[in-house]
């Protein structure tokens, strides 16, 4: 069985109450909320993600006054939770709650099995397109304050700390080679650099990657690569370790990249990731490049799994403005 240590359980915002709560609306009004095609496919769309207001309007090509009634009768059913971030709301999908919470969530089961229609995966794309981009012009423009920005999420002393008792307890690599994928501004690679033989730093922006070399010039056995873990040729035998530190919420696609760099591992090689349980502080996406707001524990776990790494260990820590960190430990089959 995994270990967990320092547990602490998810805080979830909900809709405050209201009478159209989960607790007291009729039956009728949550079968109402929801039969509606266009309710039902903002519900589909809305099933592992948050969007605002305007990237709704886009992956649906409708006006906003038009898609800000439905998603008033979502939100007044408590199907869906809204947050005003700045000038901009960005709705996500409740938890059930309340007396028909197992009524809501067969609604939810079942809307689900619908696929999304082409047009619709479409502007999902496009919506994600748009995200990326802006998540690359923010490391391009802010790479030297990248700490500092991250700092107002998550204590980099924190998960990095975490991340090193982990890889620590894993075994001895001083014989052998370590990975850090998205390494930043380099703060990890010295520690890193002391517990292996060689360290691989691996970066998908330039602007990060020569941030990383000025911090540790003088340790000769670190290797810097631009680009991305798919395109990297592991060393024989494949790195002993990876370290992803606080990166799968930047990544387009948080999965493919857990997925390339498990393959980059030795036959018992040892995956270190930390990264931020979900939230809905959408500001995240502007001010410090986010692409999603965390992950739940149980979708970093199933991808390893499709990866063939198995749990070894986890622990979770809470941050004092609100956020929580993940830190995942995986072993290669």
């Amino acid at each position: 069985m995994p270990q967990t240590d320092n547990v602490v359980a998810l805080d979830t915002q909900r809709a405050p109450a209201s009478p159209n709560s989960p607790r007291t609306e009729p039956l009728t009004g949550l079968f109402s909320a929801v039969g509606h095609p266009l309710r039902m496919n903002i519900l589909r769309v809305m099933k592992a993600d948050s969007f605002s207001v305007s990237e709704l309007c886009a992956v649906f090509s409708i006006r906003q006054s038009a898609l800000s009634h439905h998603l008033k009768i979502l939100t007044e059913a408590a199907f869906l939770g809204r947050r005003p971030e700045g000038t901009a709301t960005f709705y996500r999908r409740q938890p059930p709650d309340g007396k028909h919470a197992s009524l809501r969530q067969q609604m939810l089961d079942q809307i689900d099995r619908e696929p999304l229609t082409a047009a619709l995966e479409r502007g999902l794309q496009a919506v994600q397109r748009q995200r990326e981009q802006h998540s690359a012009a923010f490391f391009r423009d802010h790479g030297k304050e990248i700490r500092k920005q991250q700092e107002s999420i998550a204590s980099w002393e924190d998960y990095s700390q975490a991340a090193l008792h982990l890889l620590d307890r894993a075994g001895d690599f001083r014989q052998r080679n370590i990975l850090e994928v998205g390494p930043g501004d380099g703060g990890l690679l010295e520690a890193l650099a002391k517990r292996s033989a060689a360290v691989c730093a691996l970066d998908n922006s330039e602007e990060m990657l020569n941030t990383a070399k000025r911090s540790t010039s003088g340790i000769d056995t670190i290797e810097f690569r631009l680009g991305e873990p798919h395109v990297l040729e592991a060393p024989q035998g494949g790195f002993a370790a990876a370290v992803v530190n606080m990166v799968l919420h930047h990544a387009p696609e948080p999965d493919a990249l857990l997925h390339d760099t498990a393959q980059l591992l030795s036959p018992d090689g040892h995956l270190i990731i930390s990264d931020l349980c979900p939230h809905d502080q959408a500001w995240a996406r502007e001010h410090c490049g986010d692409l999603w707001l965390g992950f739940p524990p149980d979708i970093l776990r199933a991808w390893a799994a499709k990866s063939g790494l198995e749990q070894c260990a986890e622990l979770f820590f809470a941050q004092r403005n609100g956020f929580q960190i993940q830190v995942q430990h995986f072993k290669r089959c």
